[in-house]
């Protein structure tokens, strides 16, 4: 038996649904799982530099002890294995906690706090290639497990052709970009944004651009209506300007529309030409461990121009590849945690 500690912060979107994807995987390989929802104090001693330090030291002492043990012994103990899983950041408080520590970073938010304790470590779970291969060349230990998603398919509701763009409360999903080139195009479909910027926020305020082929939903929206929406529209715009996995990108995949995206790691290594539209970009600039993308206006043109010239039996056979991929993927995900926890 392996006991899991699953630490990561929970904010009621993405990272909470990484916390309960990753303990219903890790339940599945037999694991007994503890979730640990870190708040405002855990962000705190993780940005302390007394707690870093004395982090590092334990983890050293560890290591020496560990290699004696190694040495005289040649054998693990018989007690379960305890490990703790952190998702986004490195927990230090949380490092002496365990026989082994594993990250599930995203690298775009995989800050200078975390890289200093890369060699706490002892391995990188990587829900991309890309990430695999970032942290392959910091010297990490990794191990691929992708990732998982919600299931956005709803087979019931009919198809528009109209272009849905899901930024949430994100300030990195290339939103005001696209409306910017959306209003020179009233010849264009509907584009329907879901676009939430809290009070505090960035945006928070700002007059909406308004043309007659722009929908837009401020407030966050009831469950079963989200679904709808993401139902109903033939084609998602999913730019982000960087993603560690991108929820929103495989719940498009999931629902069976057409998806188009950033041609740059990672997205197109989720979306590909078989099962959607990838459109050219160039780098911004960099965030963290990630390089940063933003889409270059004639190639949104050129693929939205793309998009809207397919046929119905070409946009189904897309569709019907997208739903494929998100269906095979989720039937793996545990698969490759098992996988993952046997070689460490």
């Amino acid at each position: 038996m392996i006991a899991v500690r699953l630490i990561g912060k929970s904010n009621a979107v993405g990272l909470s649904r990484d916390l309960q994807l990753l303990a219903d995987a890790l339940e599945q390989c037999g694991c007994r799982v503890q979730v640990h929802a870190a708040h405002r104090r855990d962000g705190r001693q993780r940005r302390s530099l007394i707690v870093q330090t004395l982090a590092r030291a334990r983890a050293w002492v560890r290591d020496r002890r560990a290699r004696r043990t190694a040495a005289t012994a040649g054998v693990l103990a018989a007690a379960p294995l305890q490990v703790n899983l952190m998702l986004e950041h490195v927990w230090p408080q949380f490092l002496h906690t365990a026989d082994l520590n594993i990250a599930v970073p995203n690298p775009e938010w995989f800050d200078r706090r975390d890289q200093r304790l890369l060699s706490a470590l002892d391995g990188v779970w990587a829900k991309t290639r890309h990430t695999q291969t970032l942290f392959s060349q910091l010297g990490c230990r990794t191990a691929f497990i992708g990732f998982d998603s919600d299931d956005r398919h709803d087979g019931g509701v009919a198809r528009e052709r109209t272009f849905f763009h899901l930024a949430g409360k994100s300030q990195m999903k290339g939103t005001e970009p696209l409306l910017r080139v959306w209003q020179r195009h009233p010849e264009w479909p509907t584009l329907i944004v879901l676009y939430h910027v809290a009070e505090g926020r960035r945006g928070a305020g700002r007059e909406l651009p308004a043309a007659g082929n722009i929908r837009w939903y401020r407030d966050y929206l009831p469950d079963e209506q989200l679904k709808v929406l993401q139902n109903r529209s033939r084609f998602h715009l999913c730019l982000s300007e960087a993603e560690g996995w991108g929820h929103y990108l495989v719940e498009a995949l999931s629902a069976g529309a057409v998806t188009l995206t950033l041609d740059a790691a990672p997205m197109n290594e989720l979306v590909q030409p078989e099962r959607g539209v990838l459109v050219g970009c160039a780098r911004q600039g960099s965030q963290h461990l990630a390089d940063t993308f933003g889409f270059v206006d004639s190639a949104l043109e050129q693929a939205v121009e793309h998009a809207l010239a397919l046929d119905e039996p070409q946009l189904e056979r897309i569709g019907a590849a997208a739903r494929a991929w998100f269906l095979d993927n989720r039937r793996g995900f545990a698969g490759r945690i098992g996988q993952a926890l046997a070689r460490v």
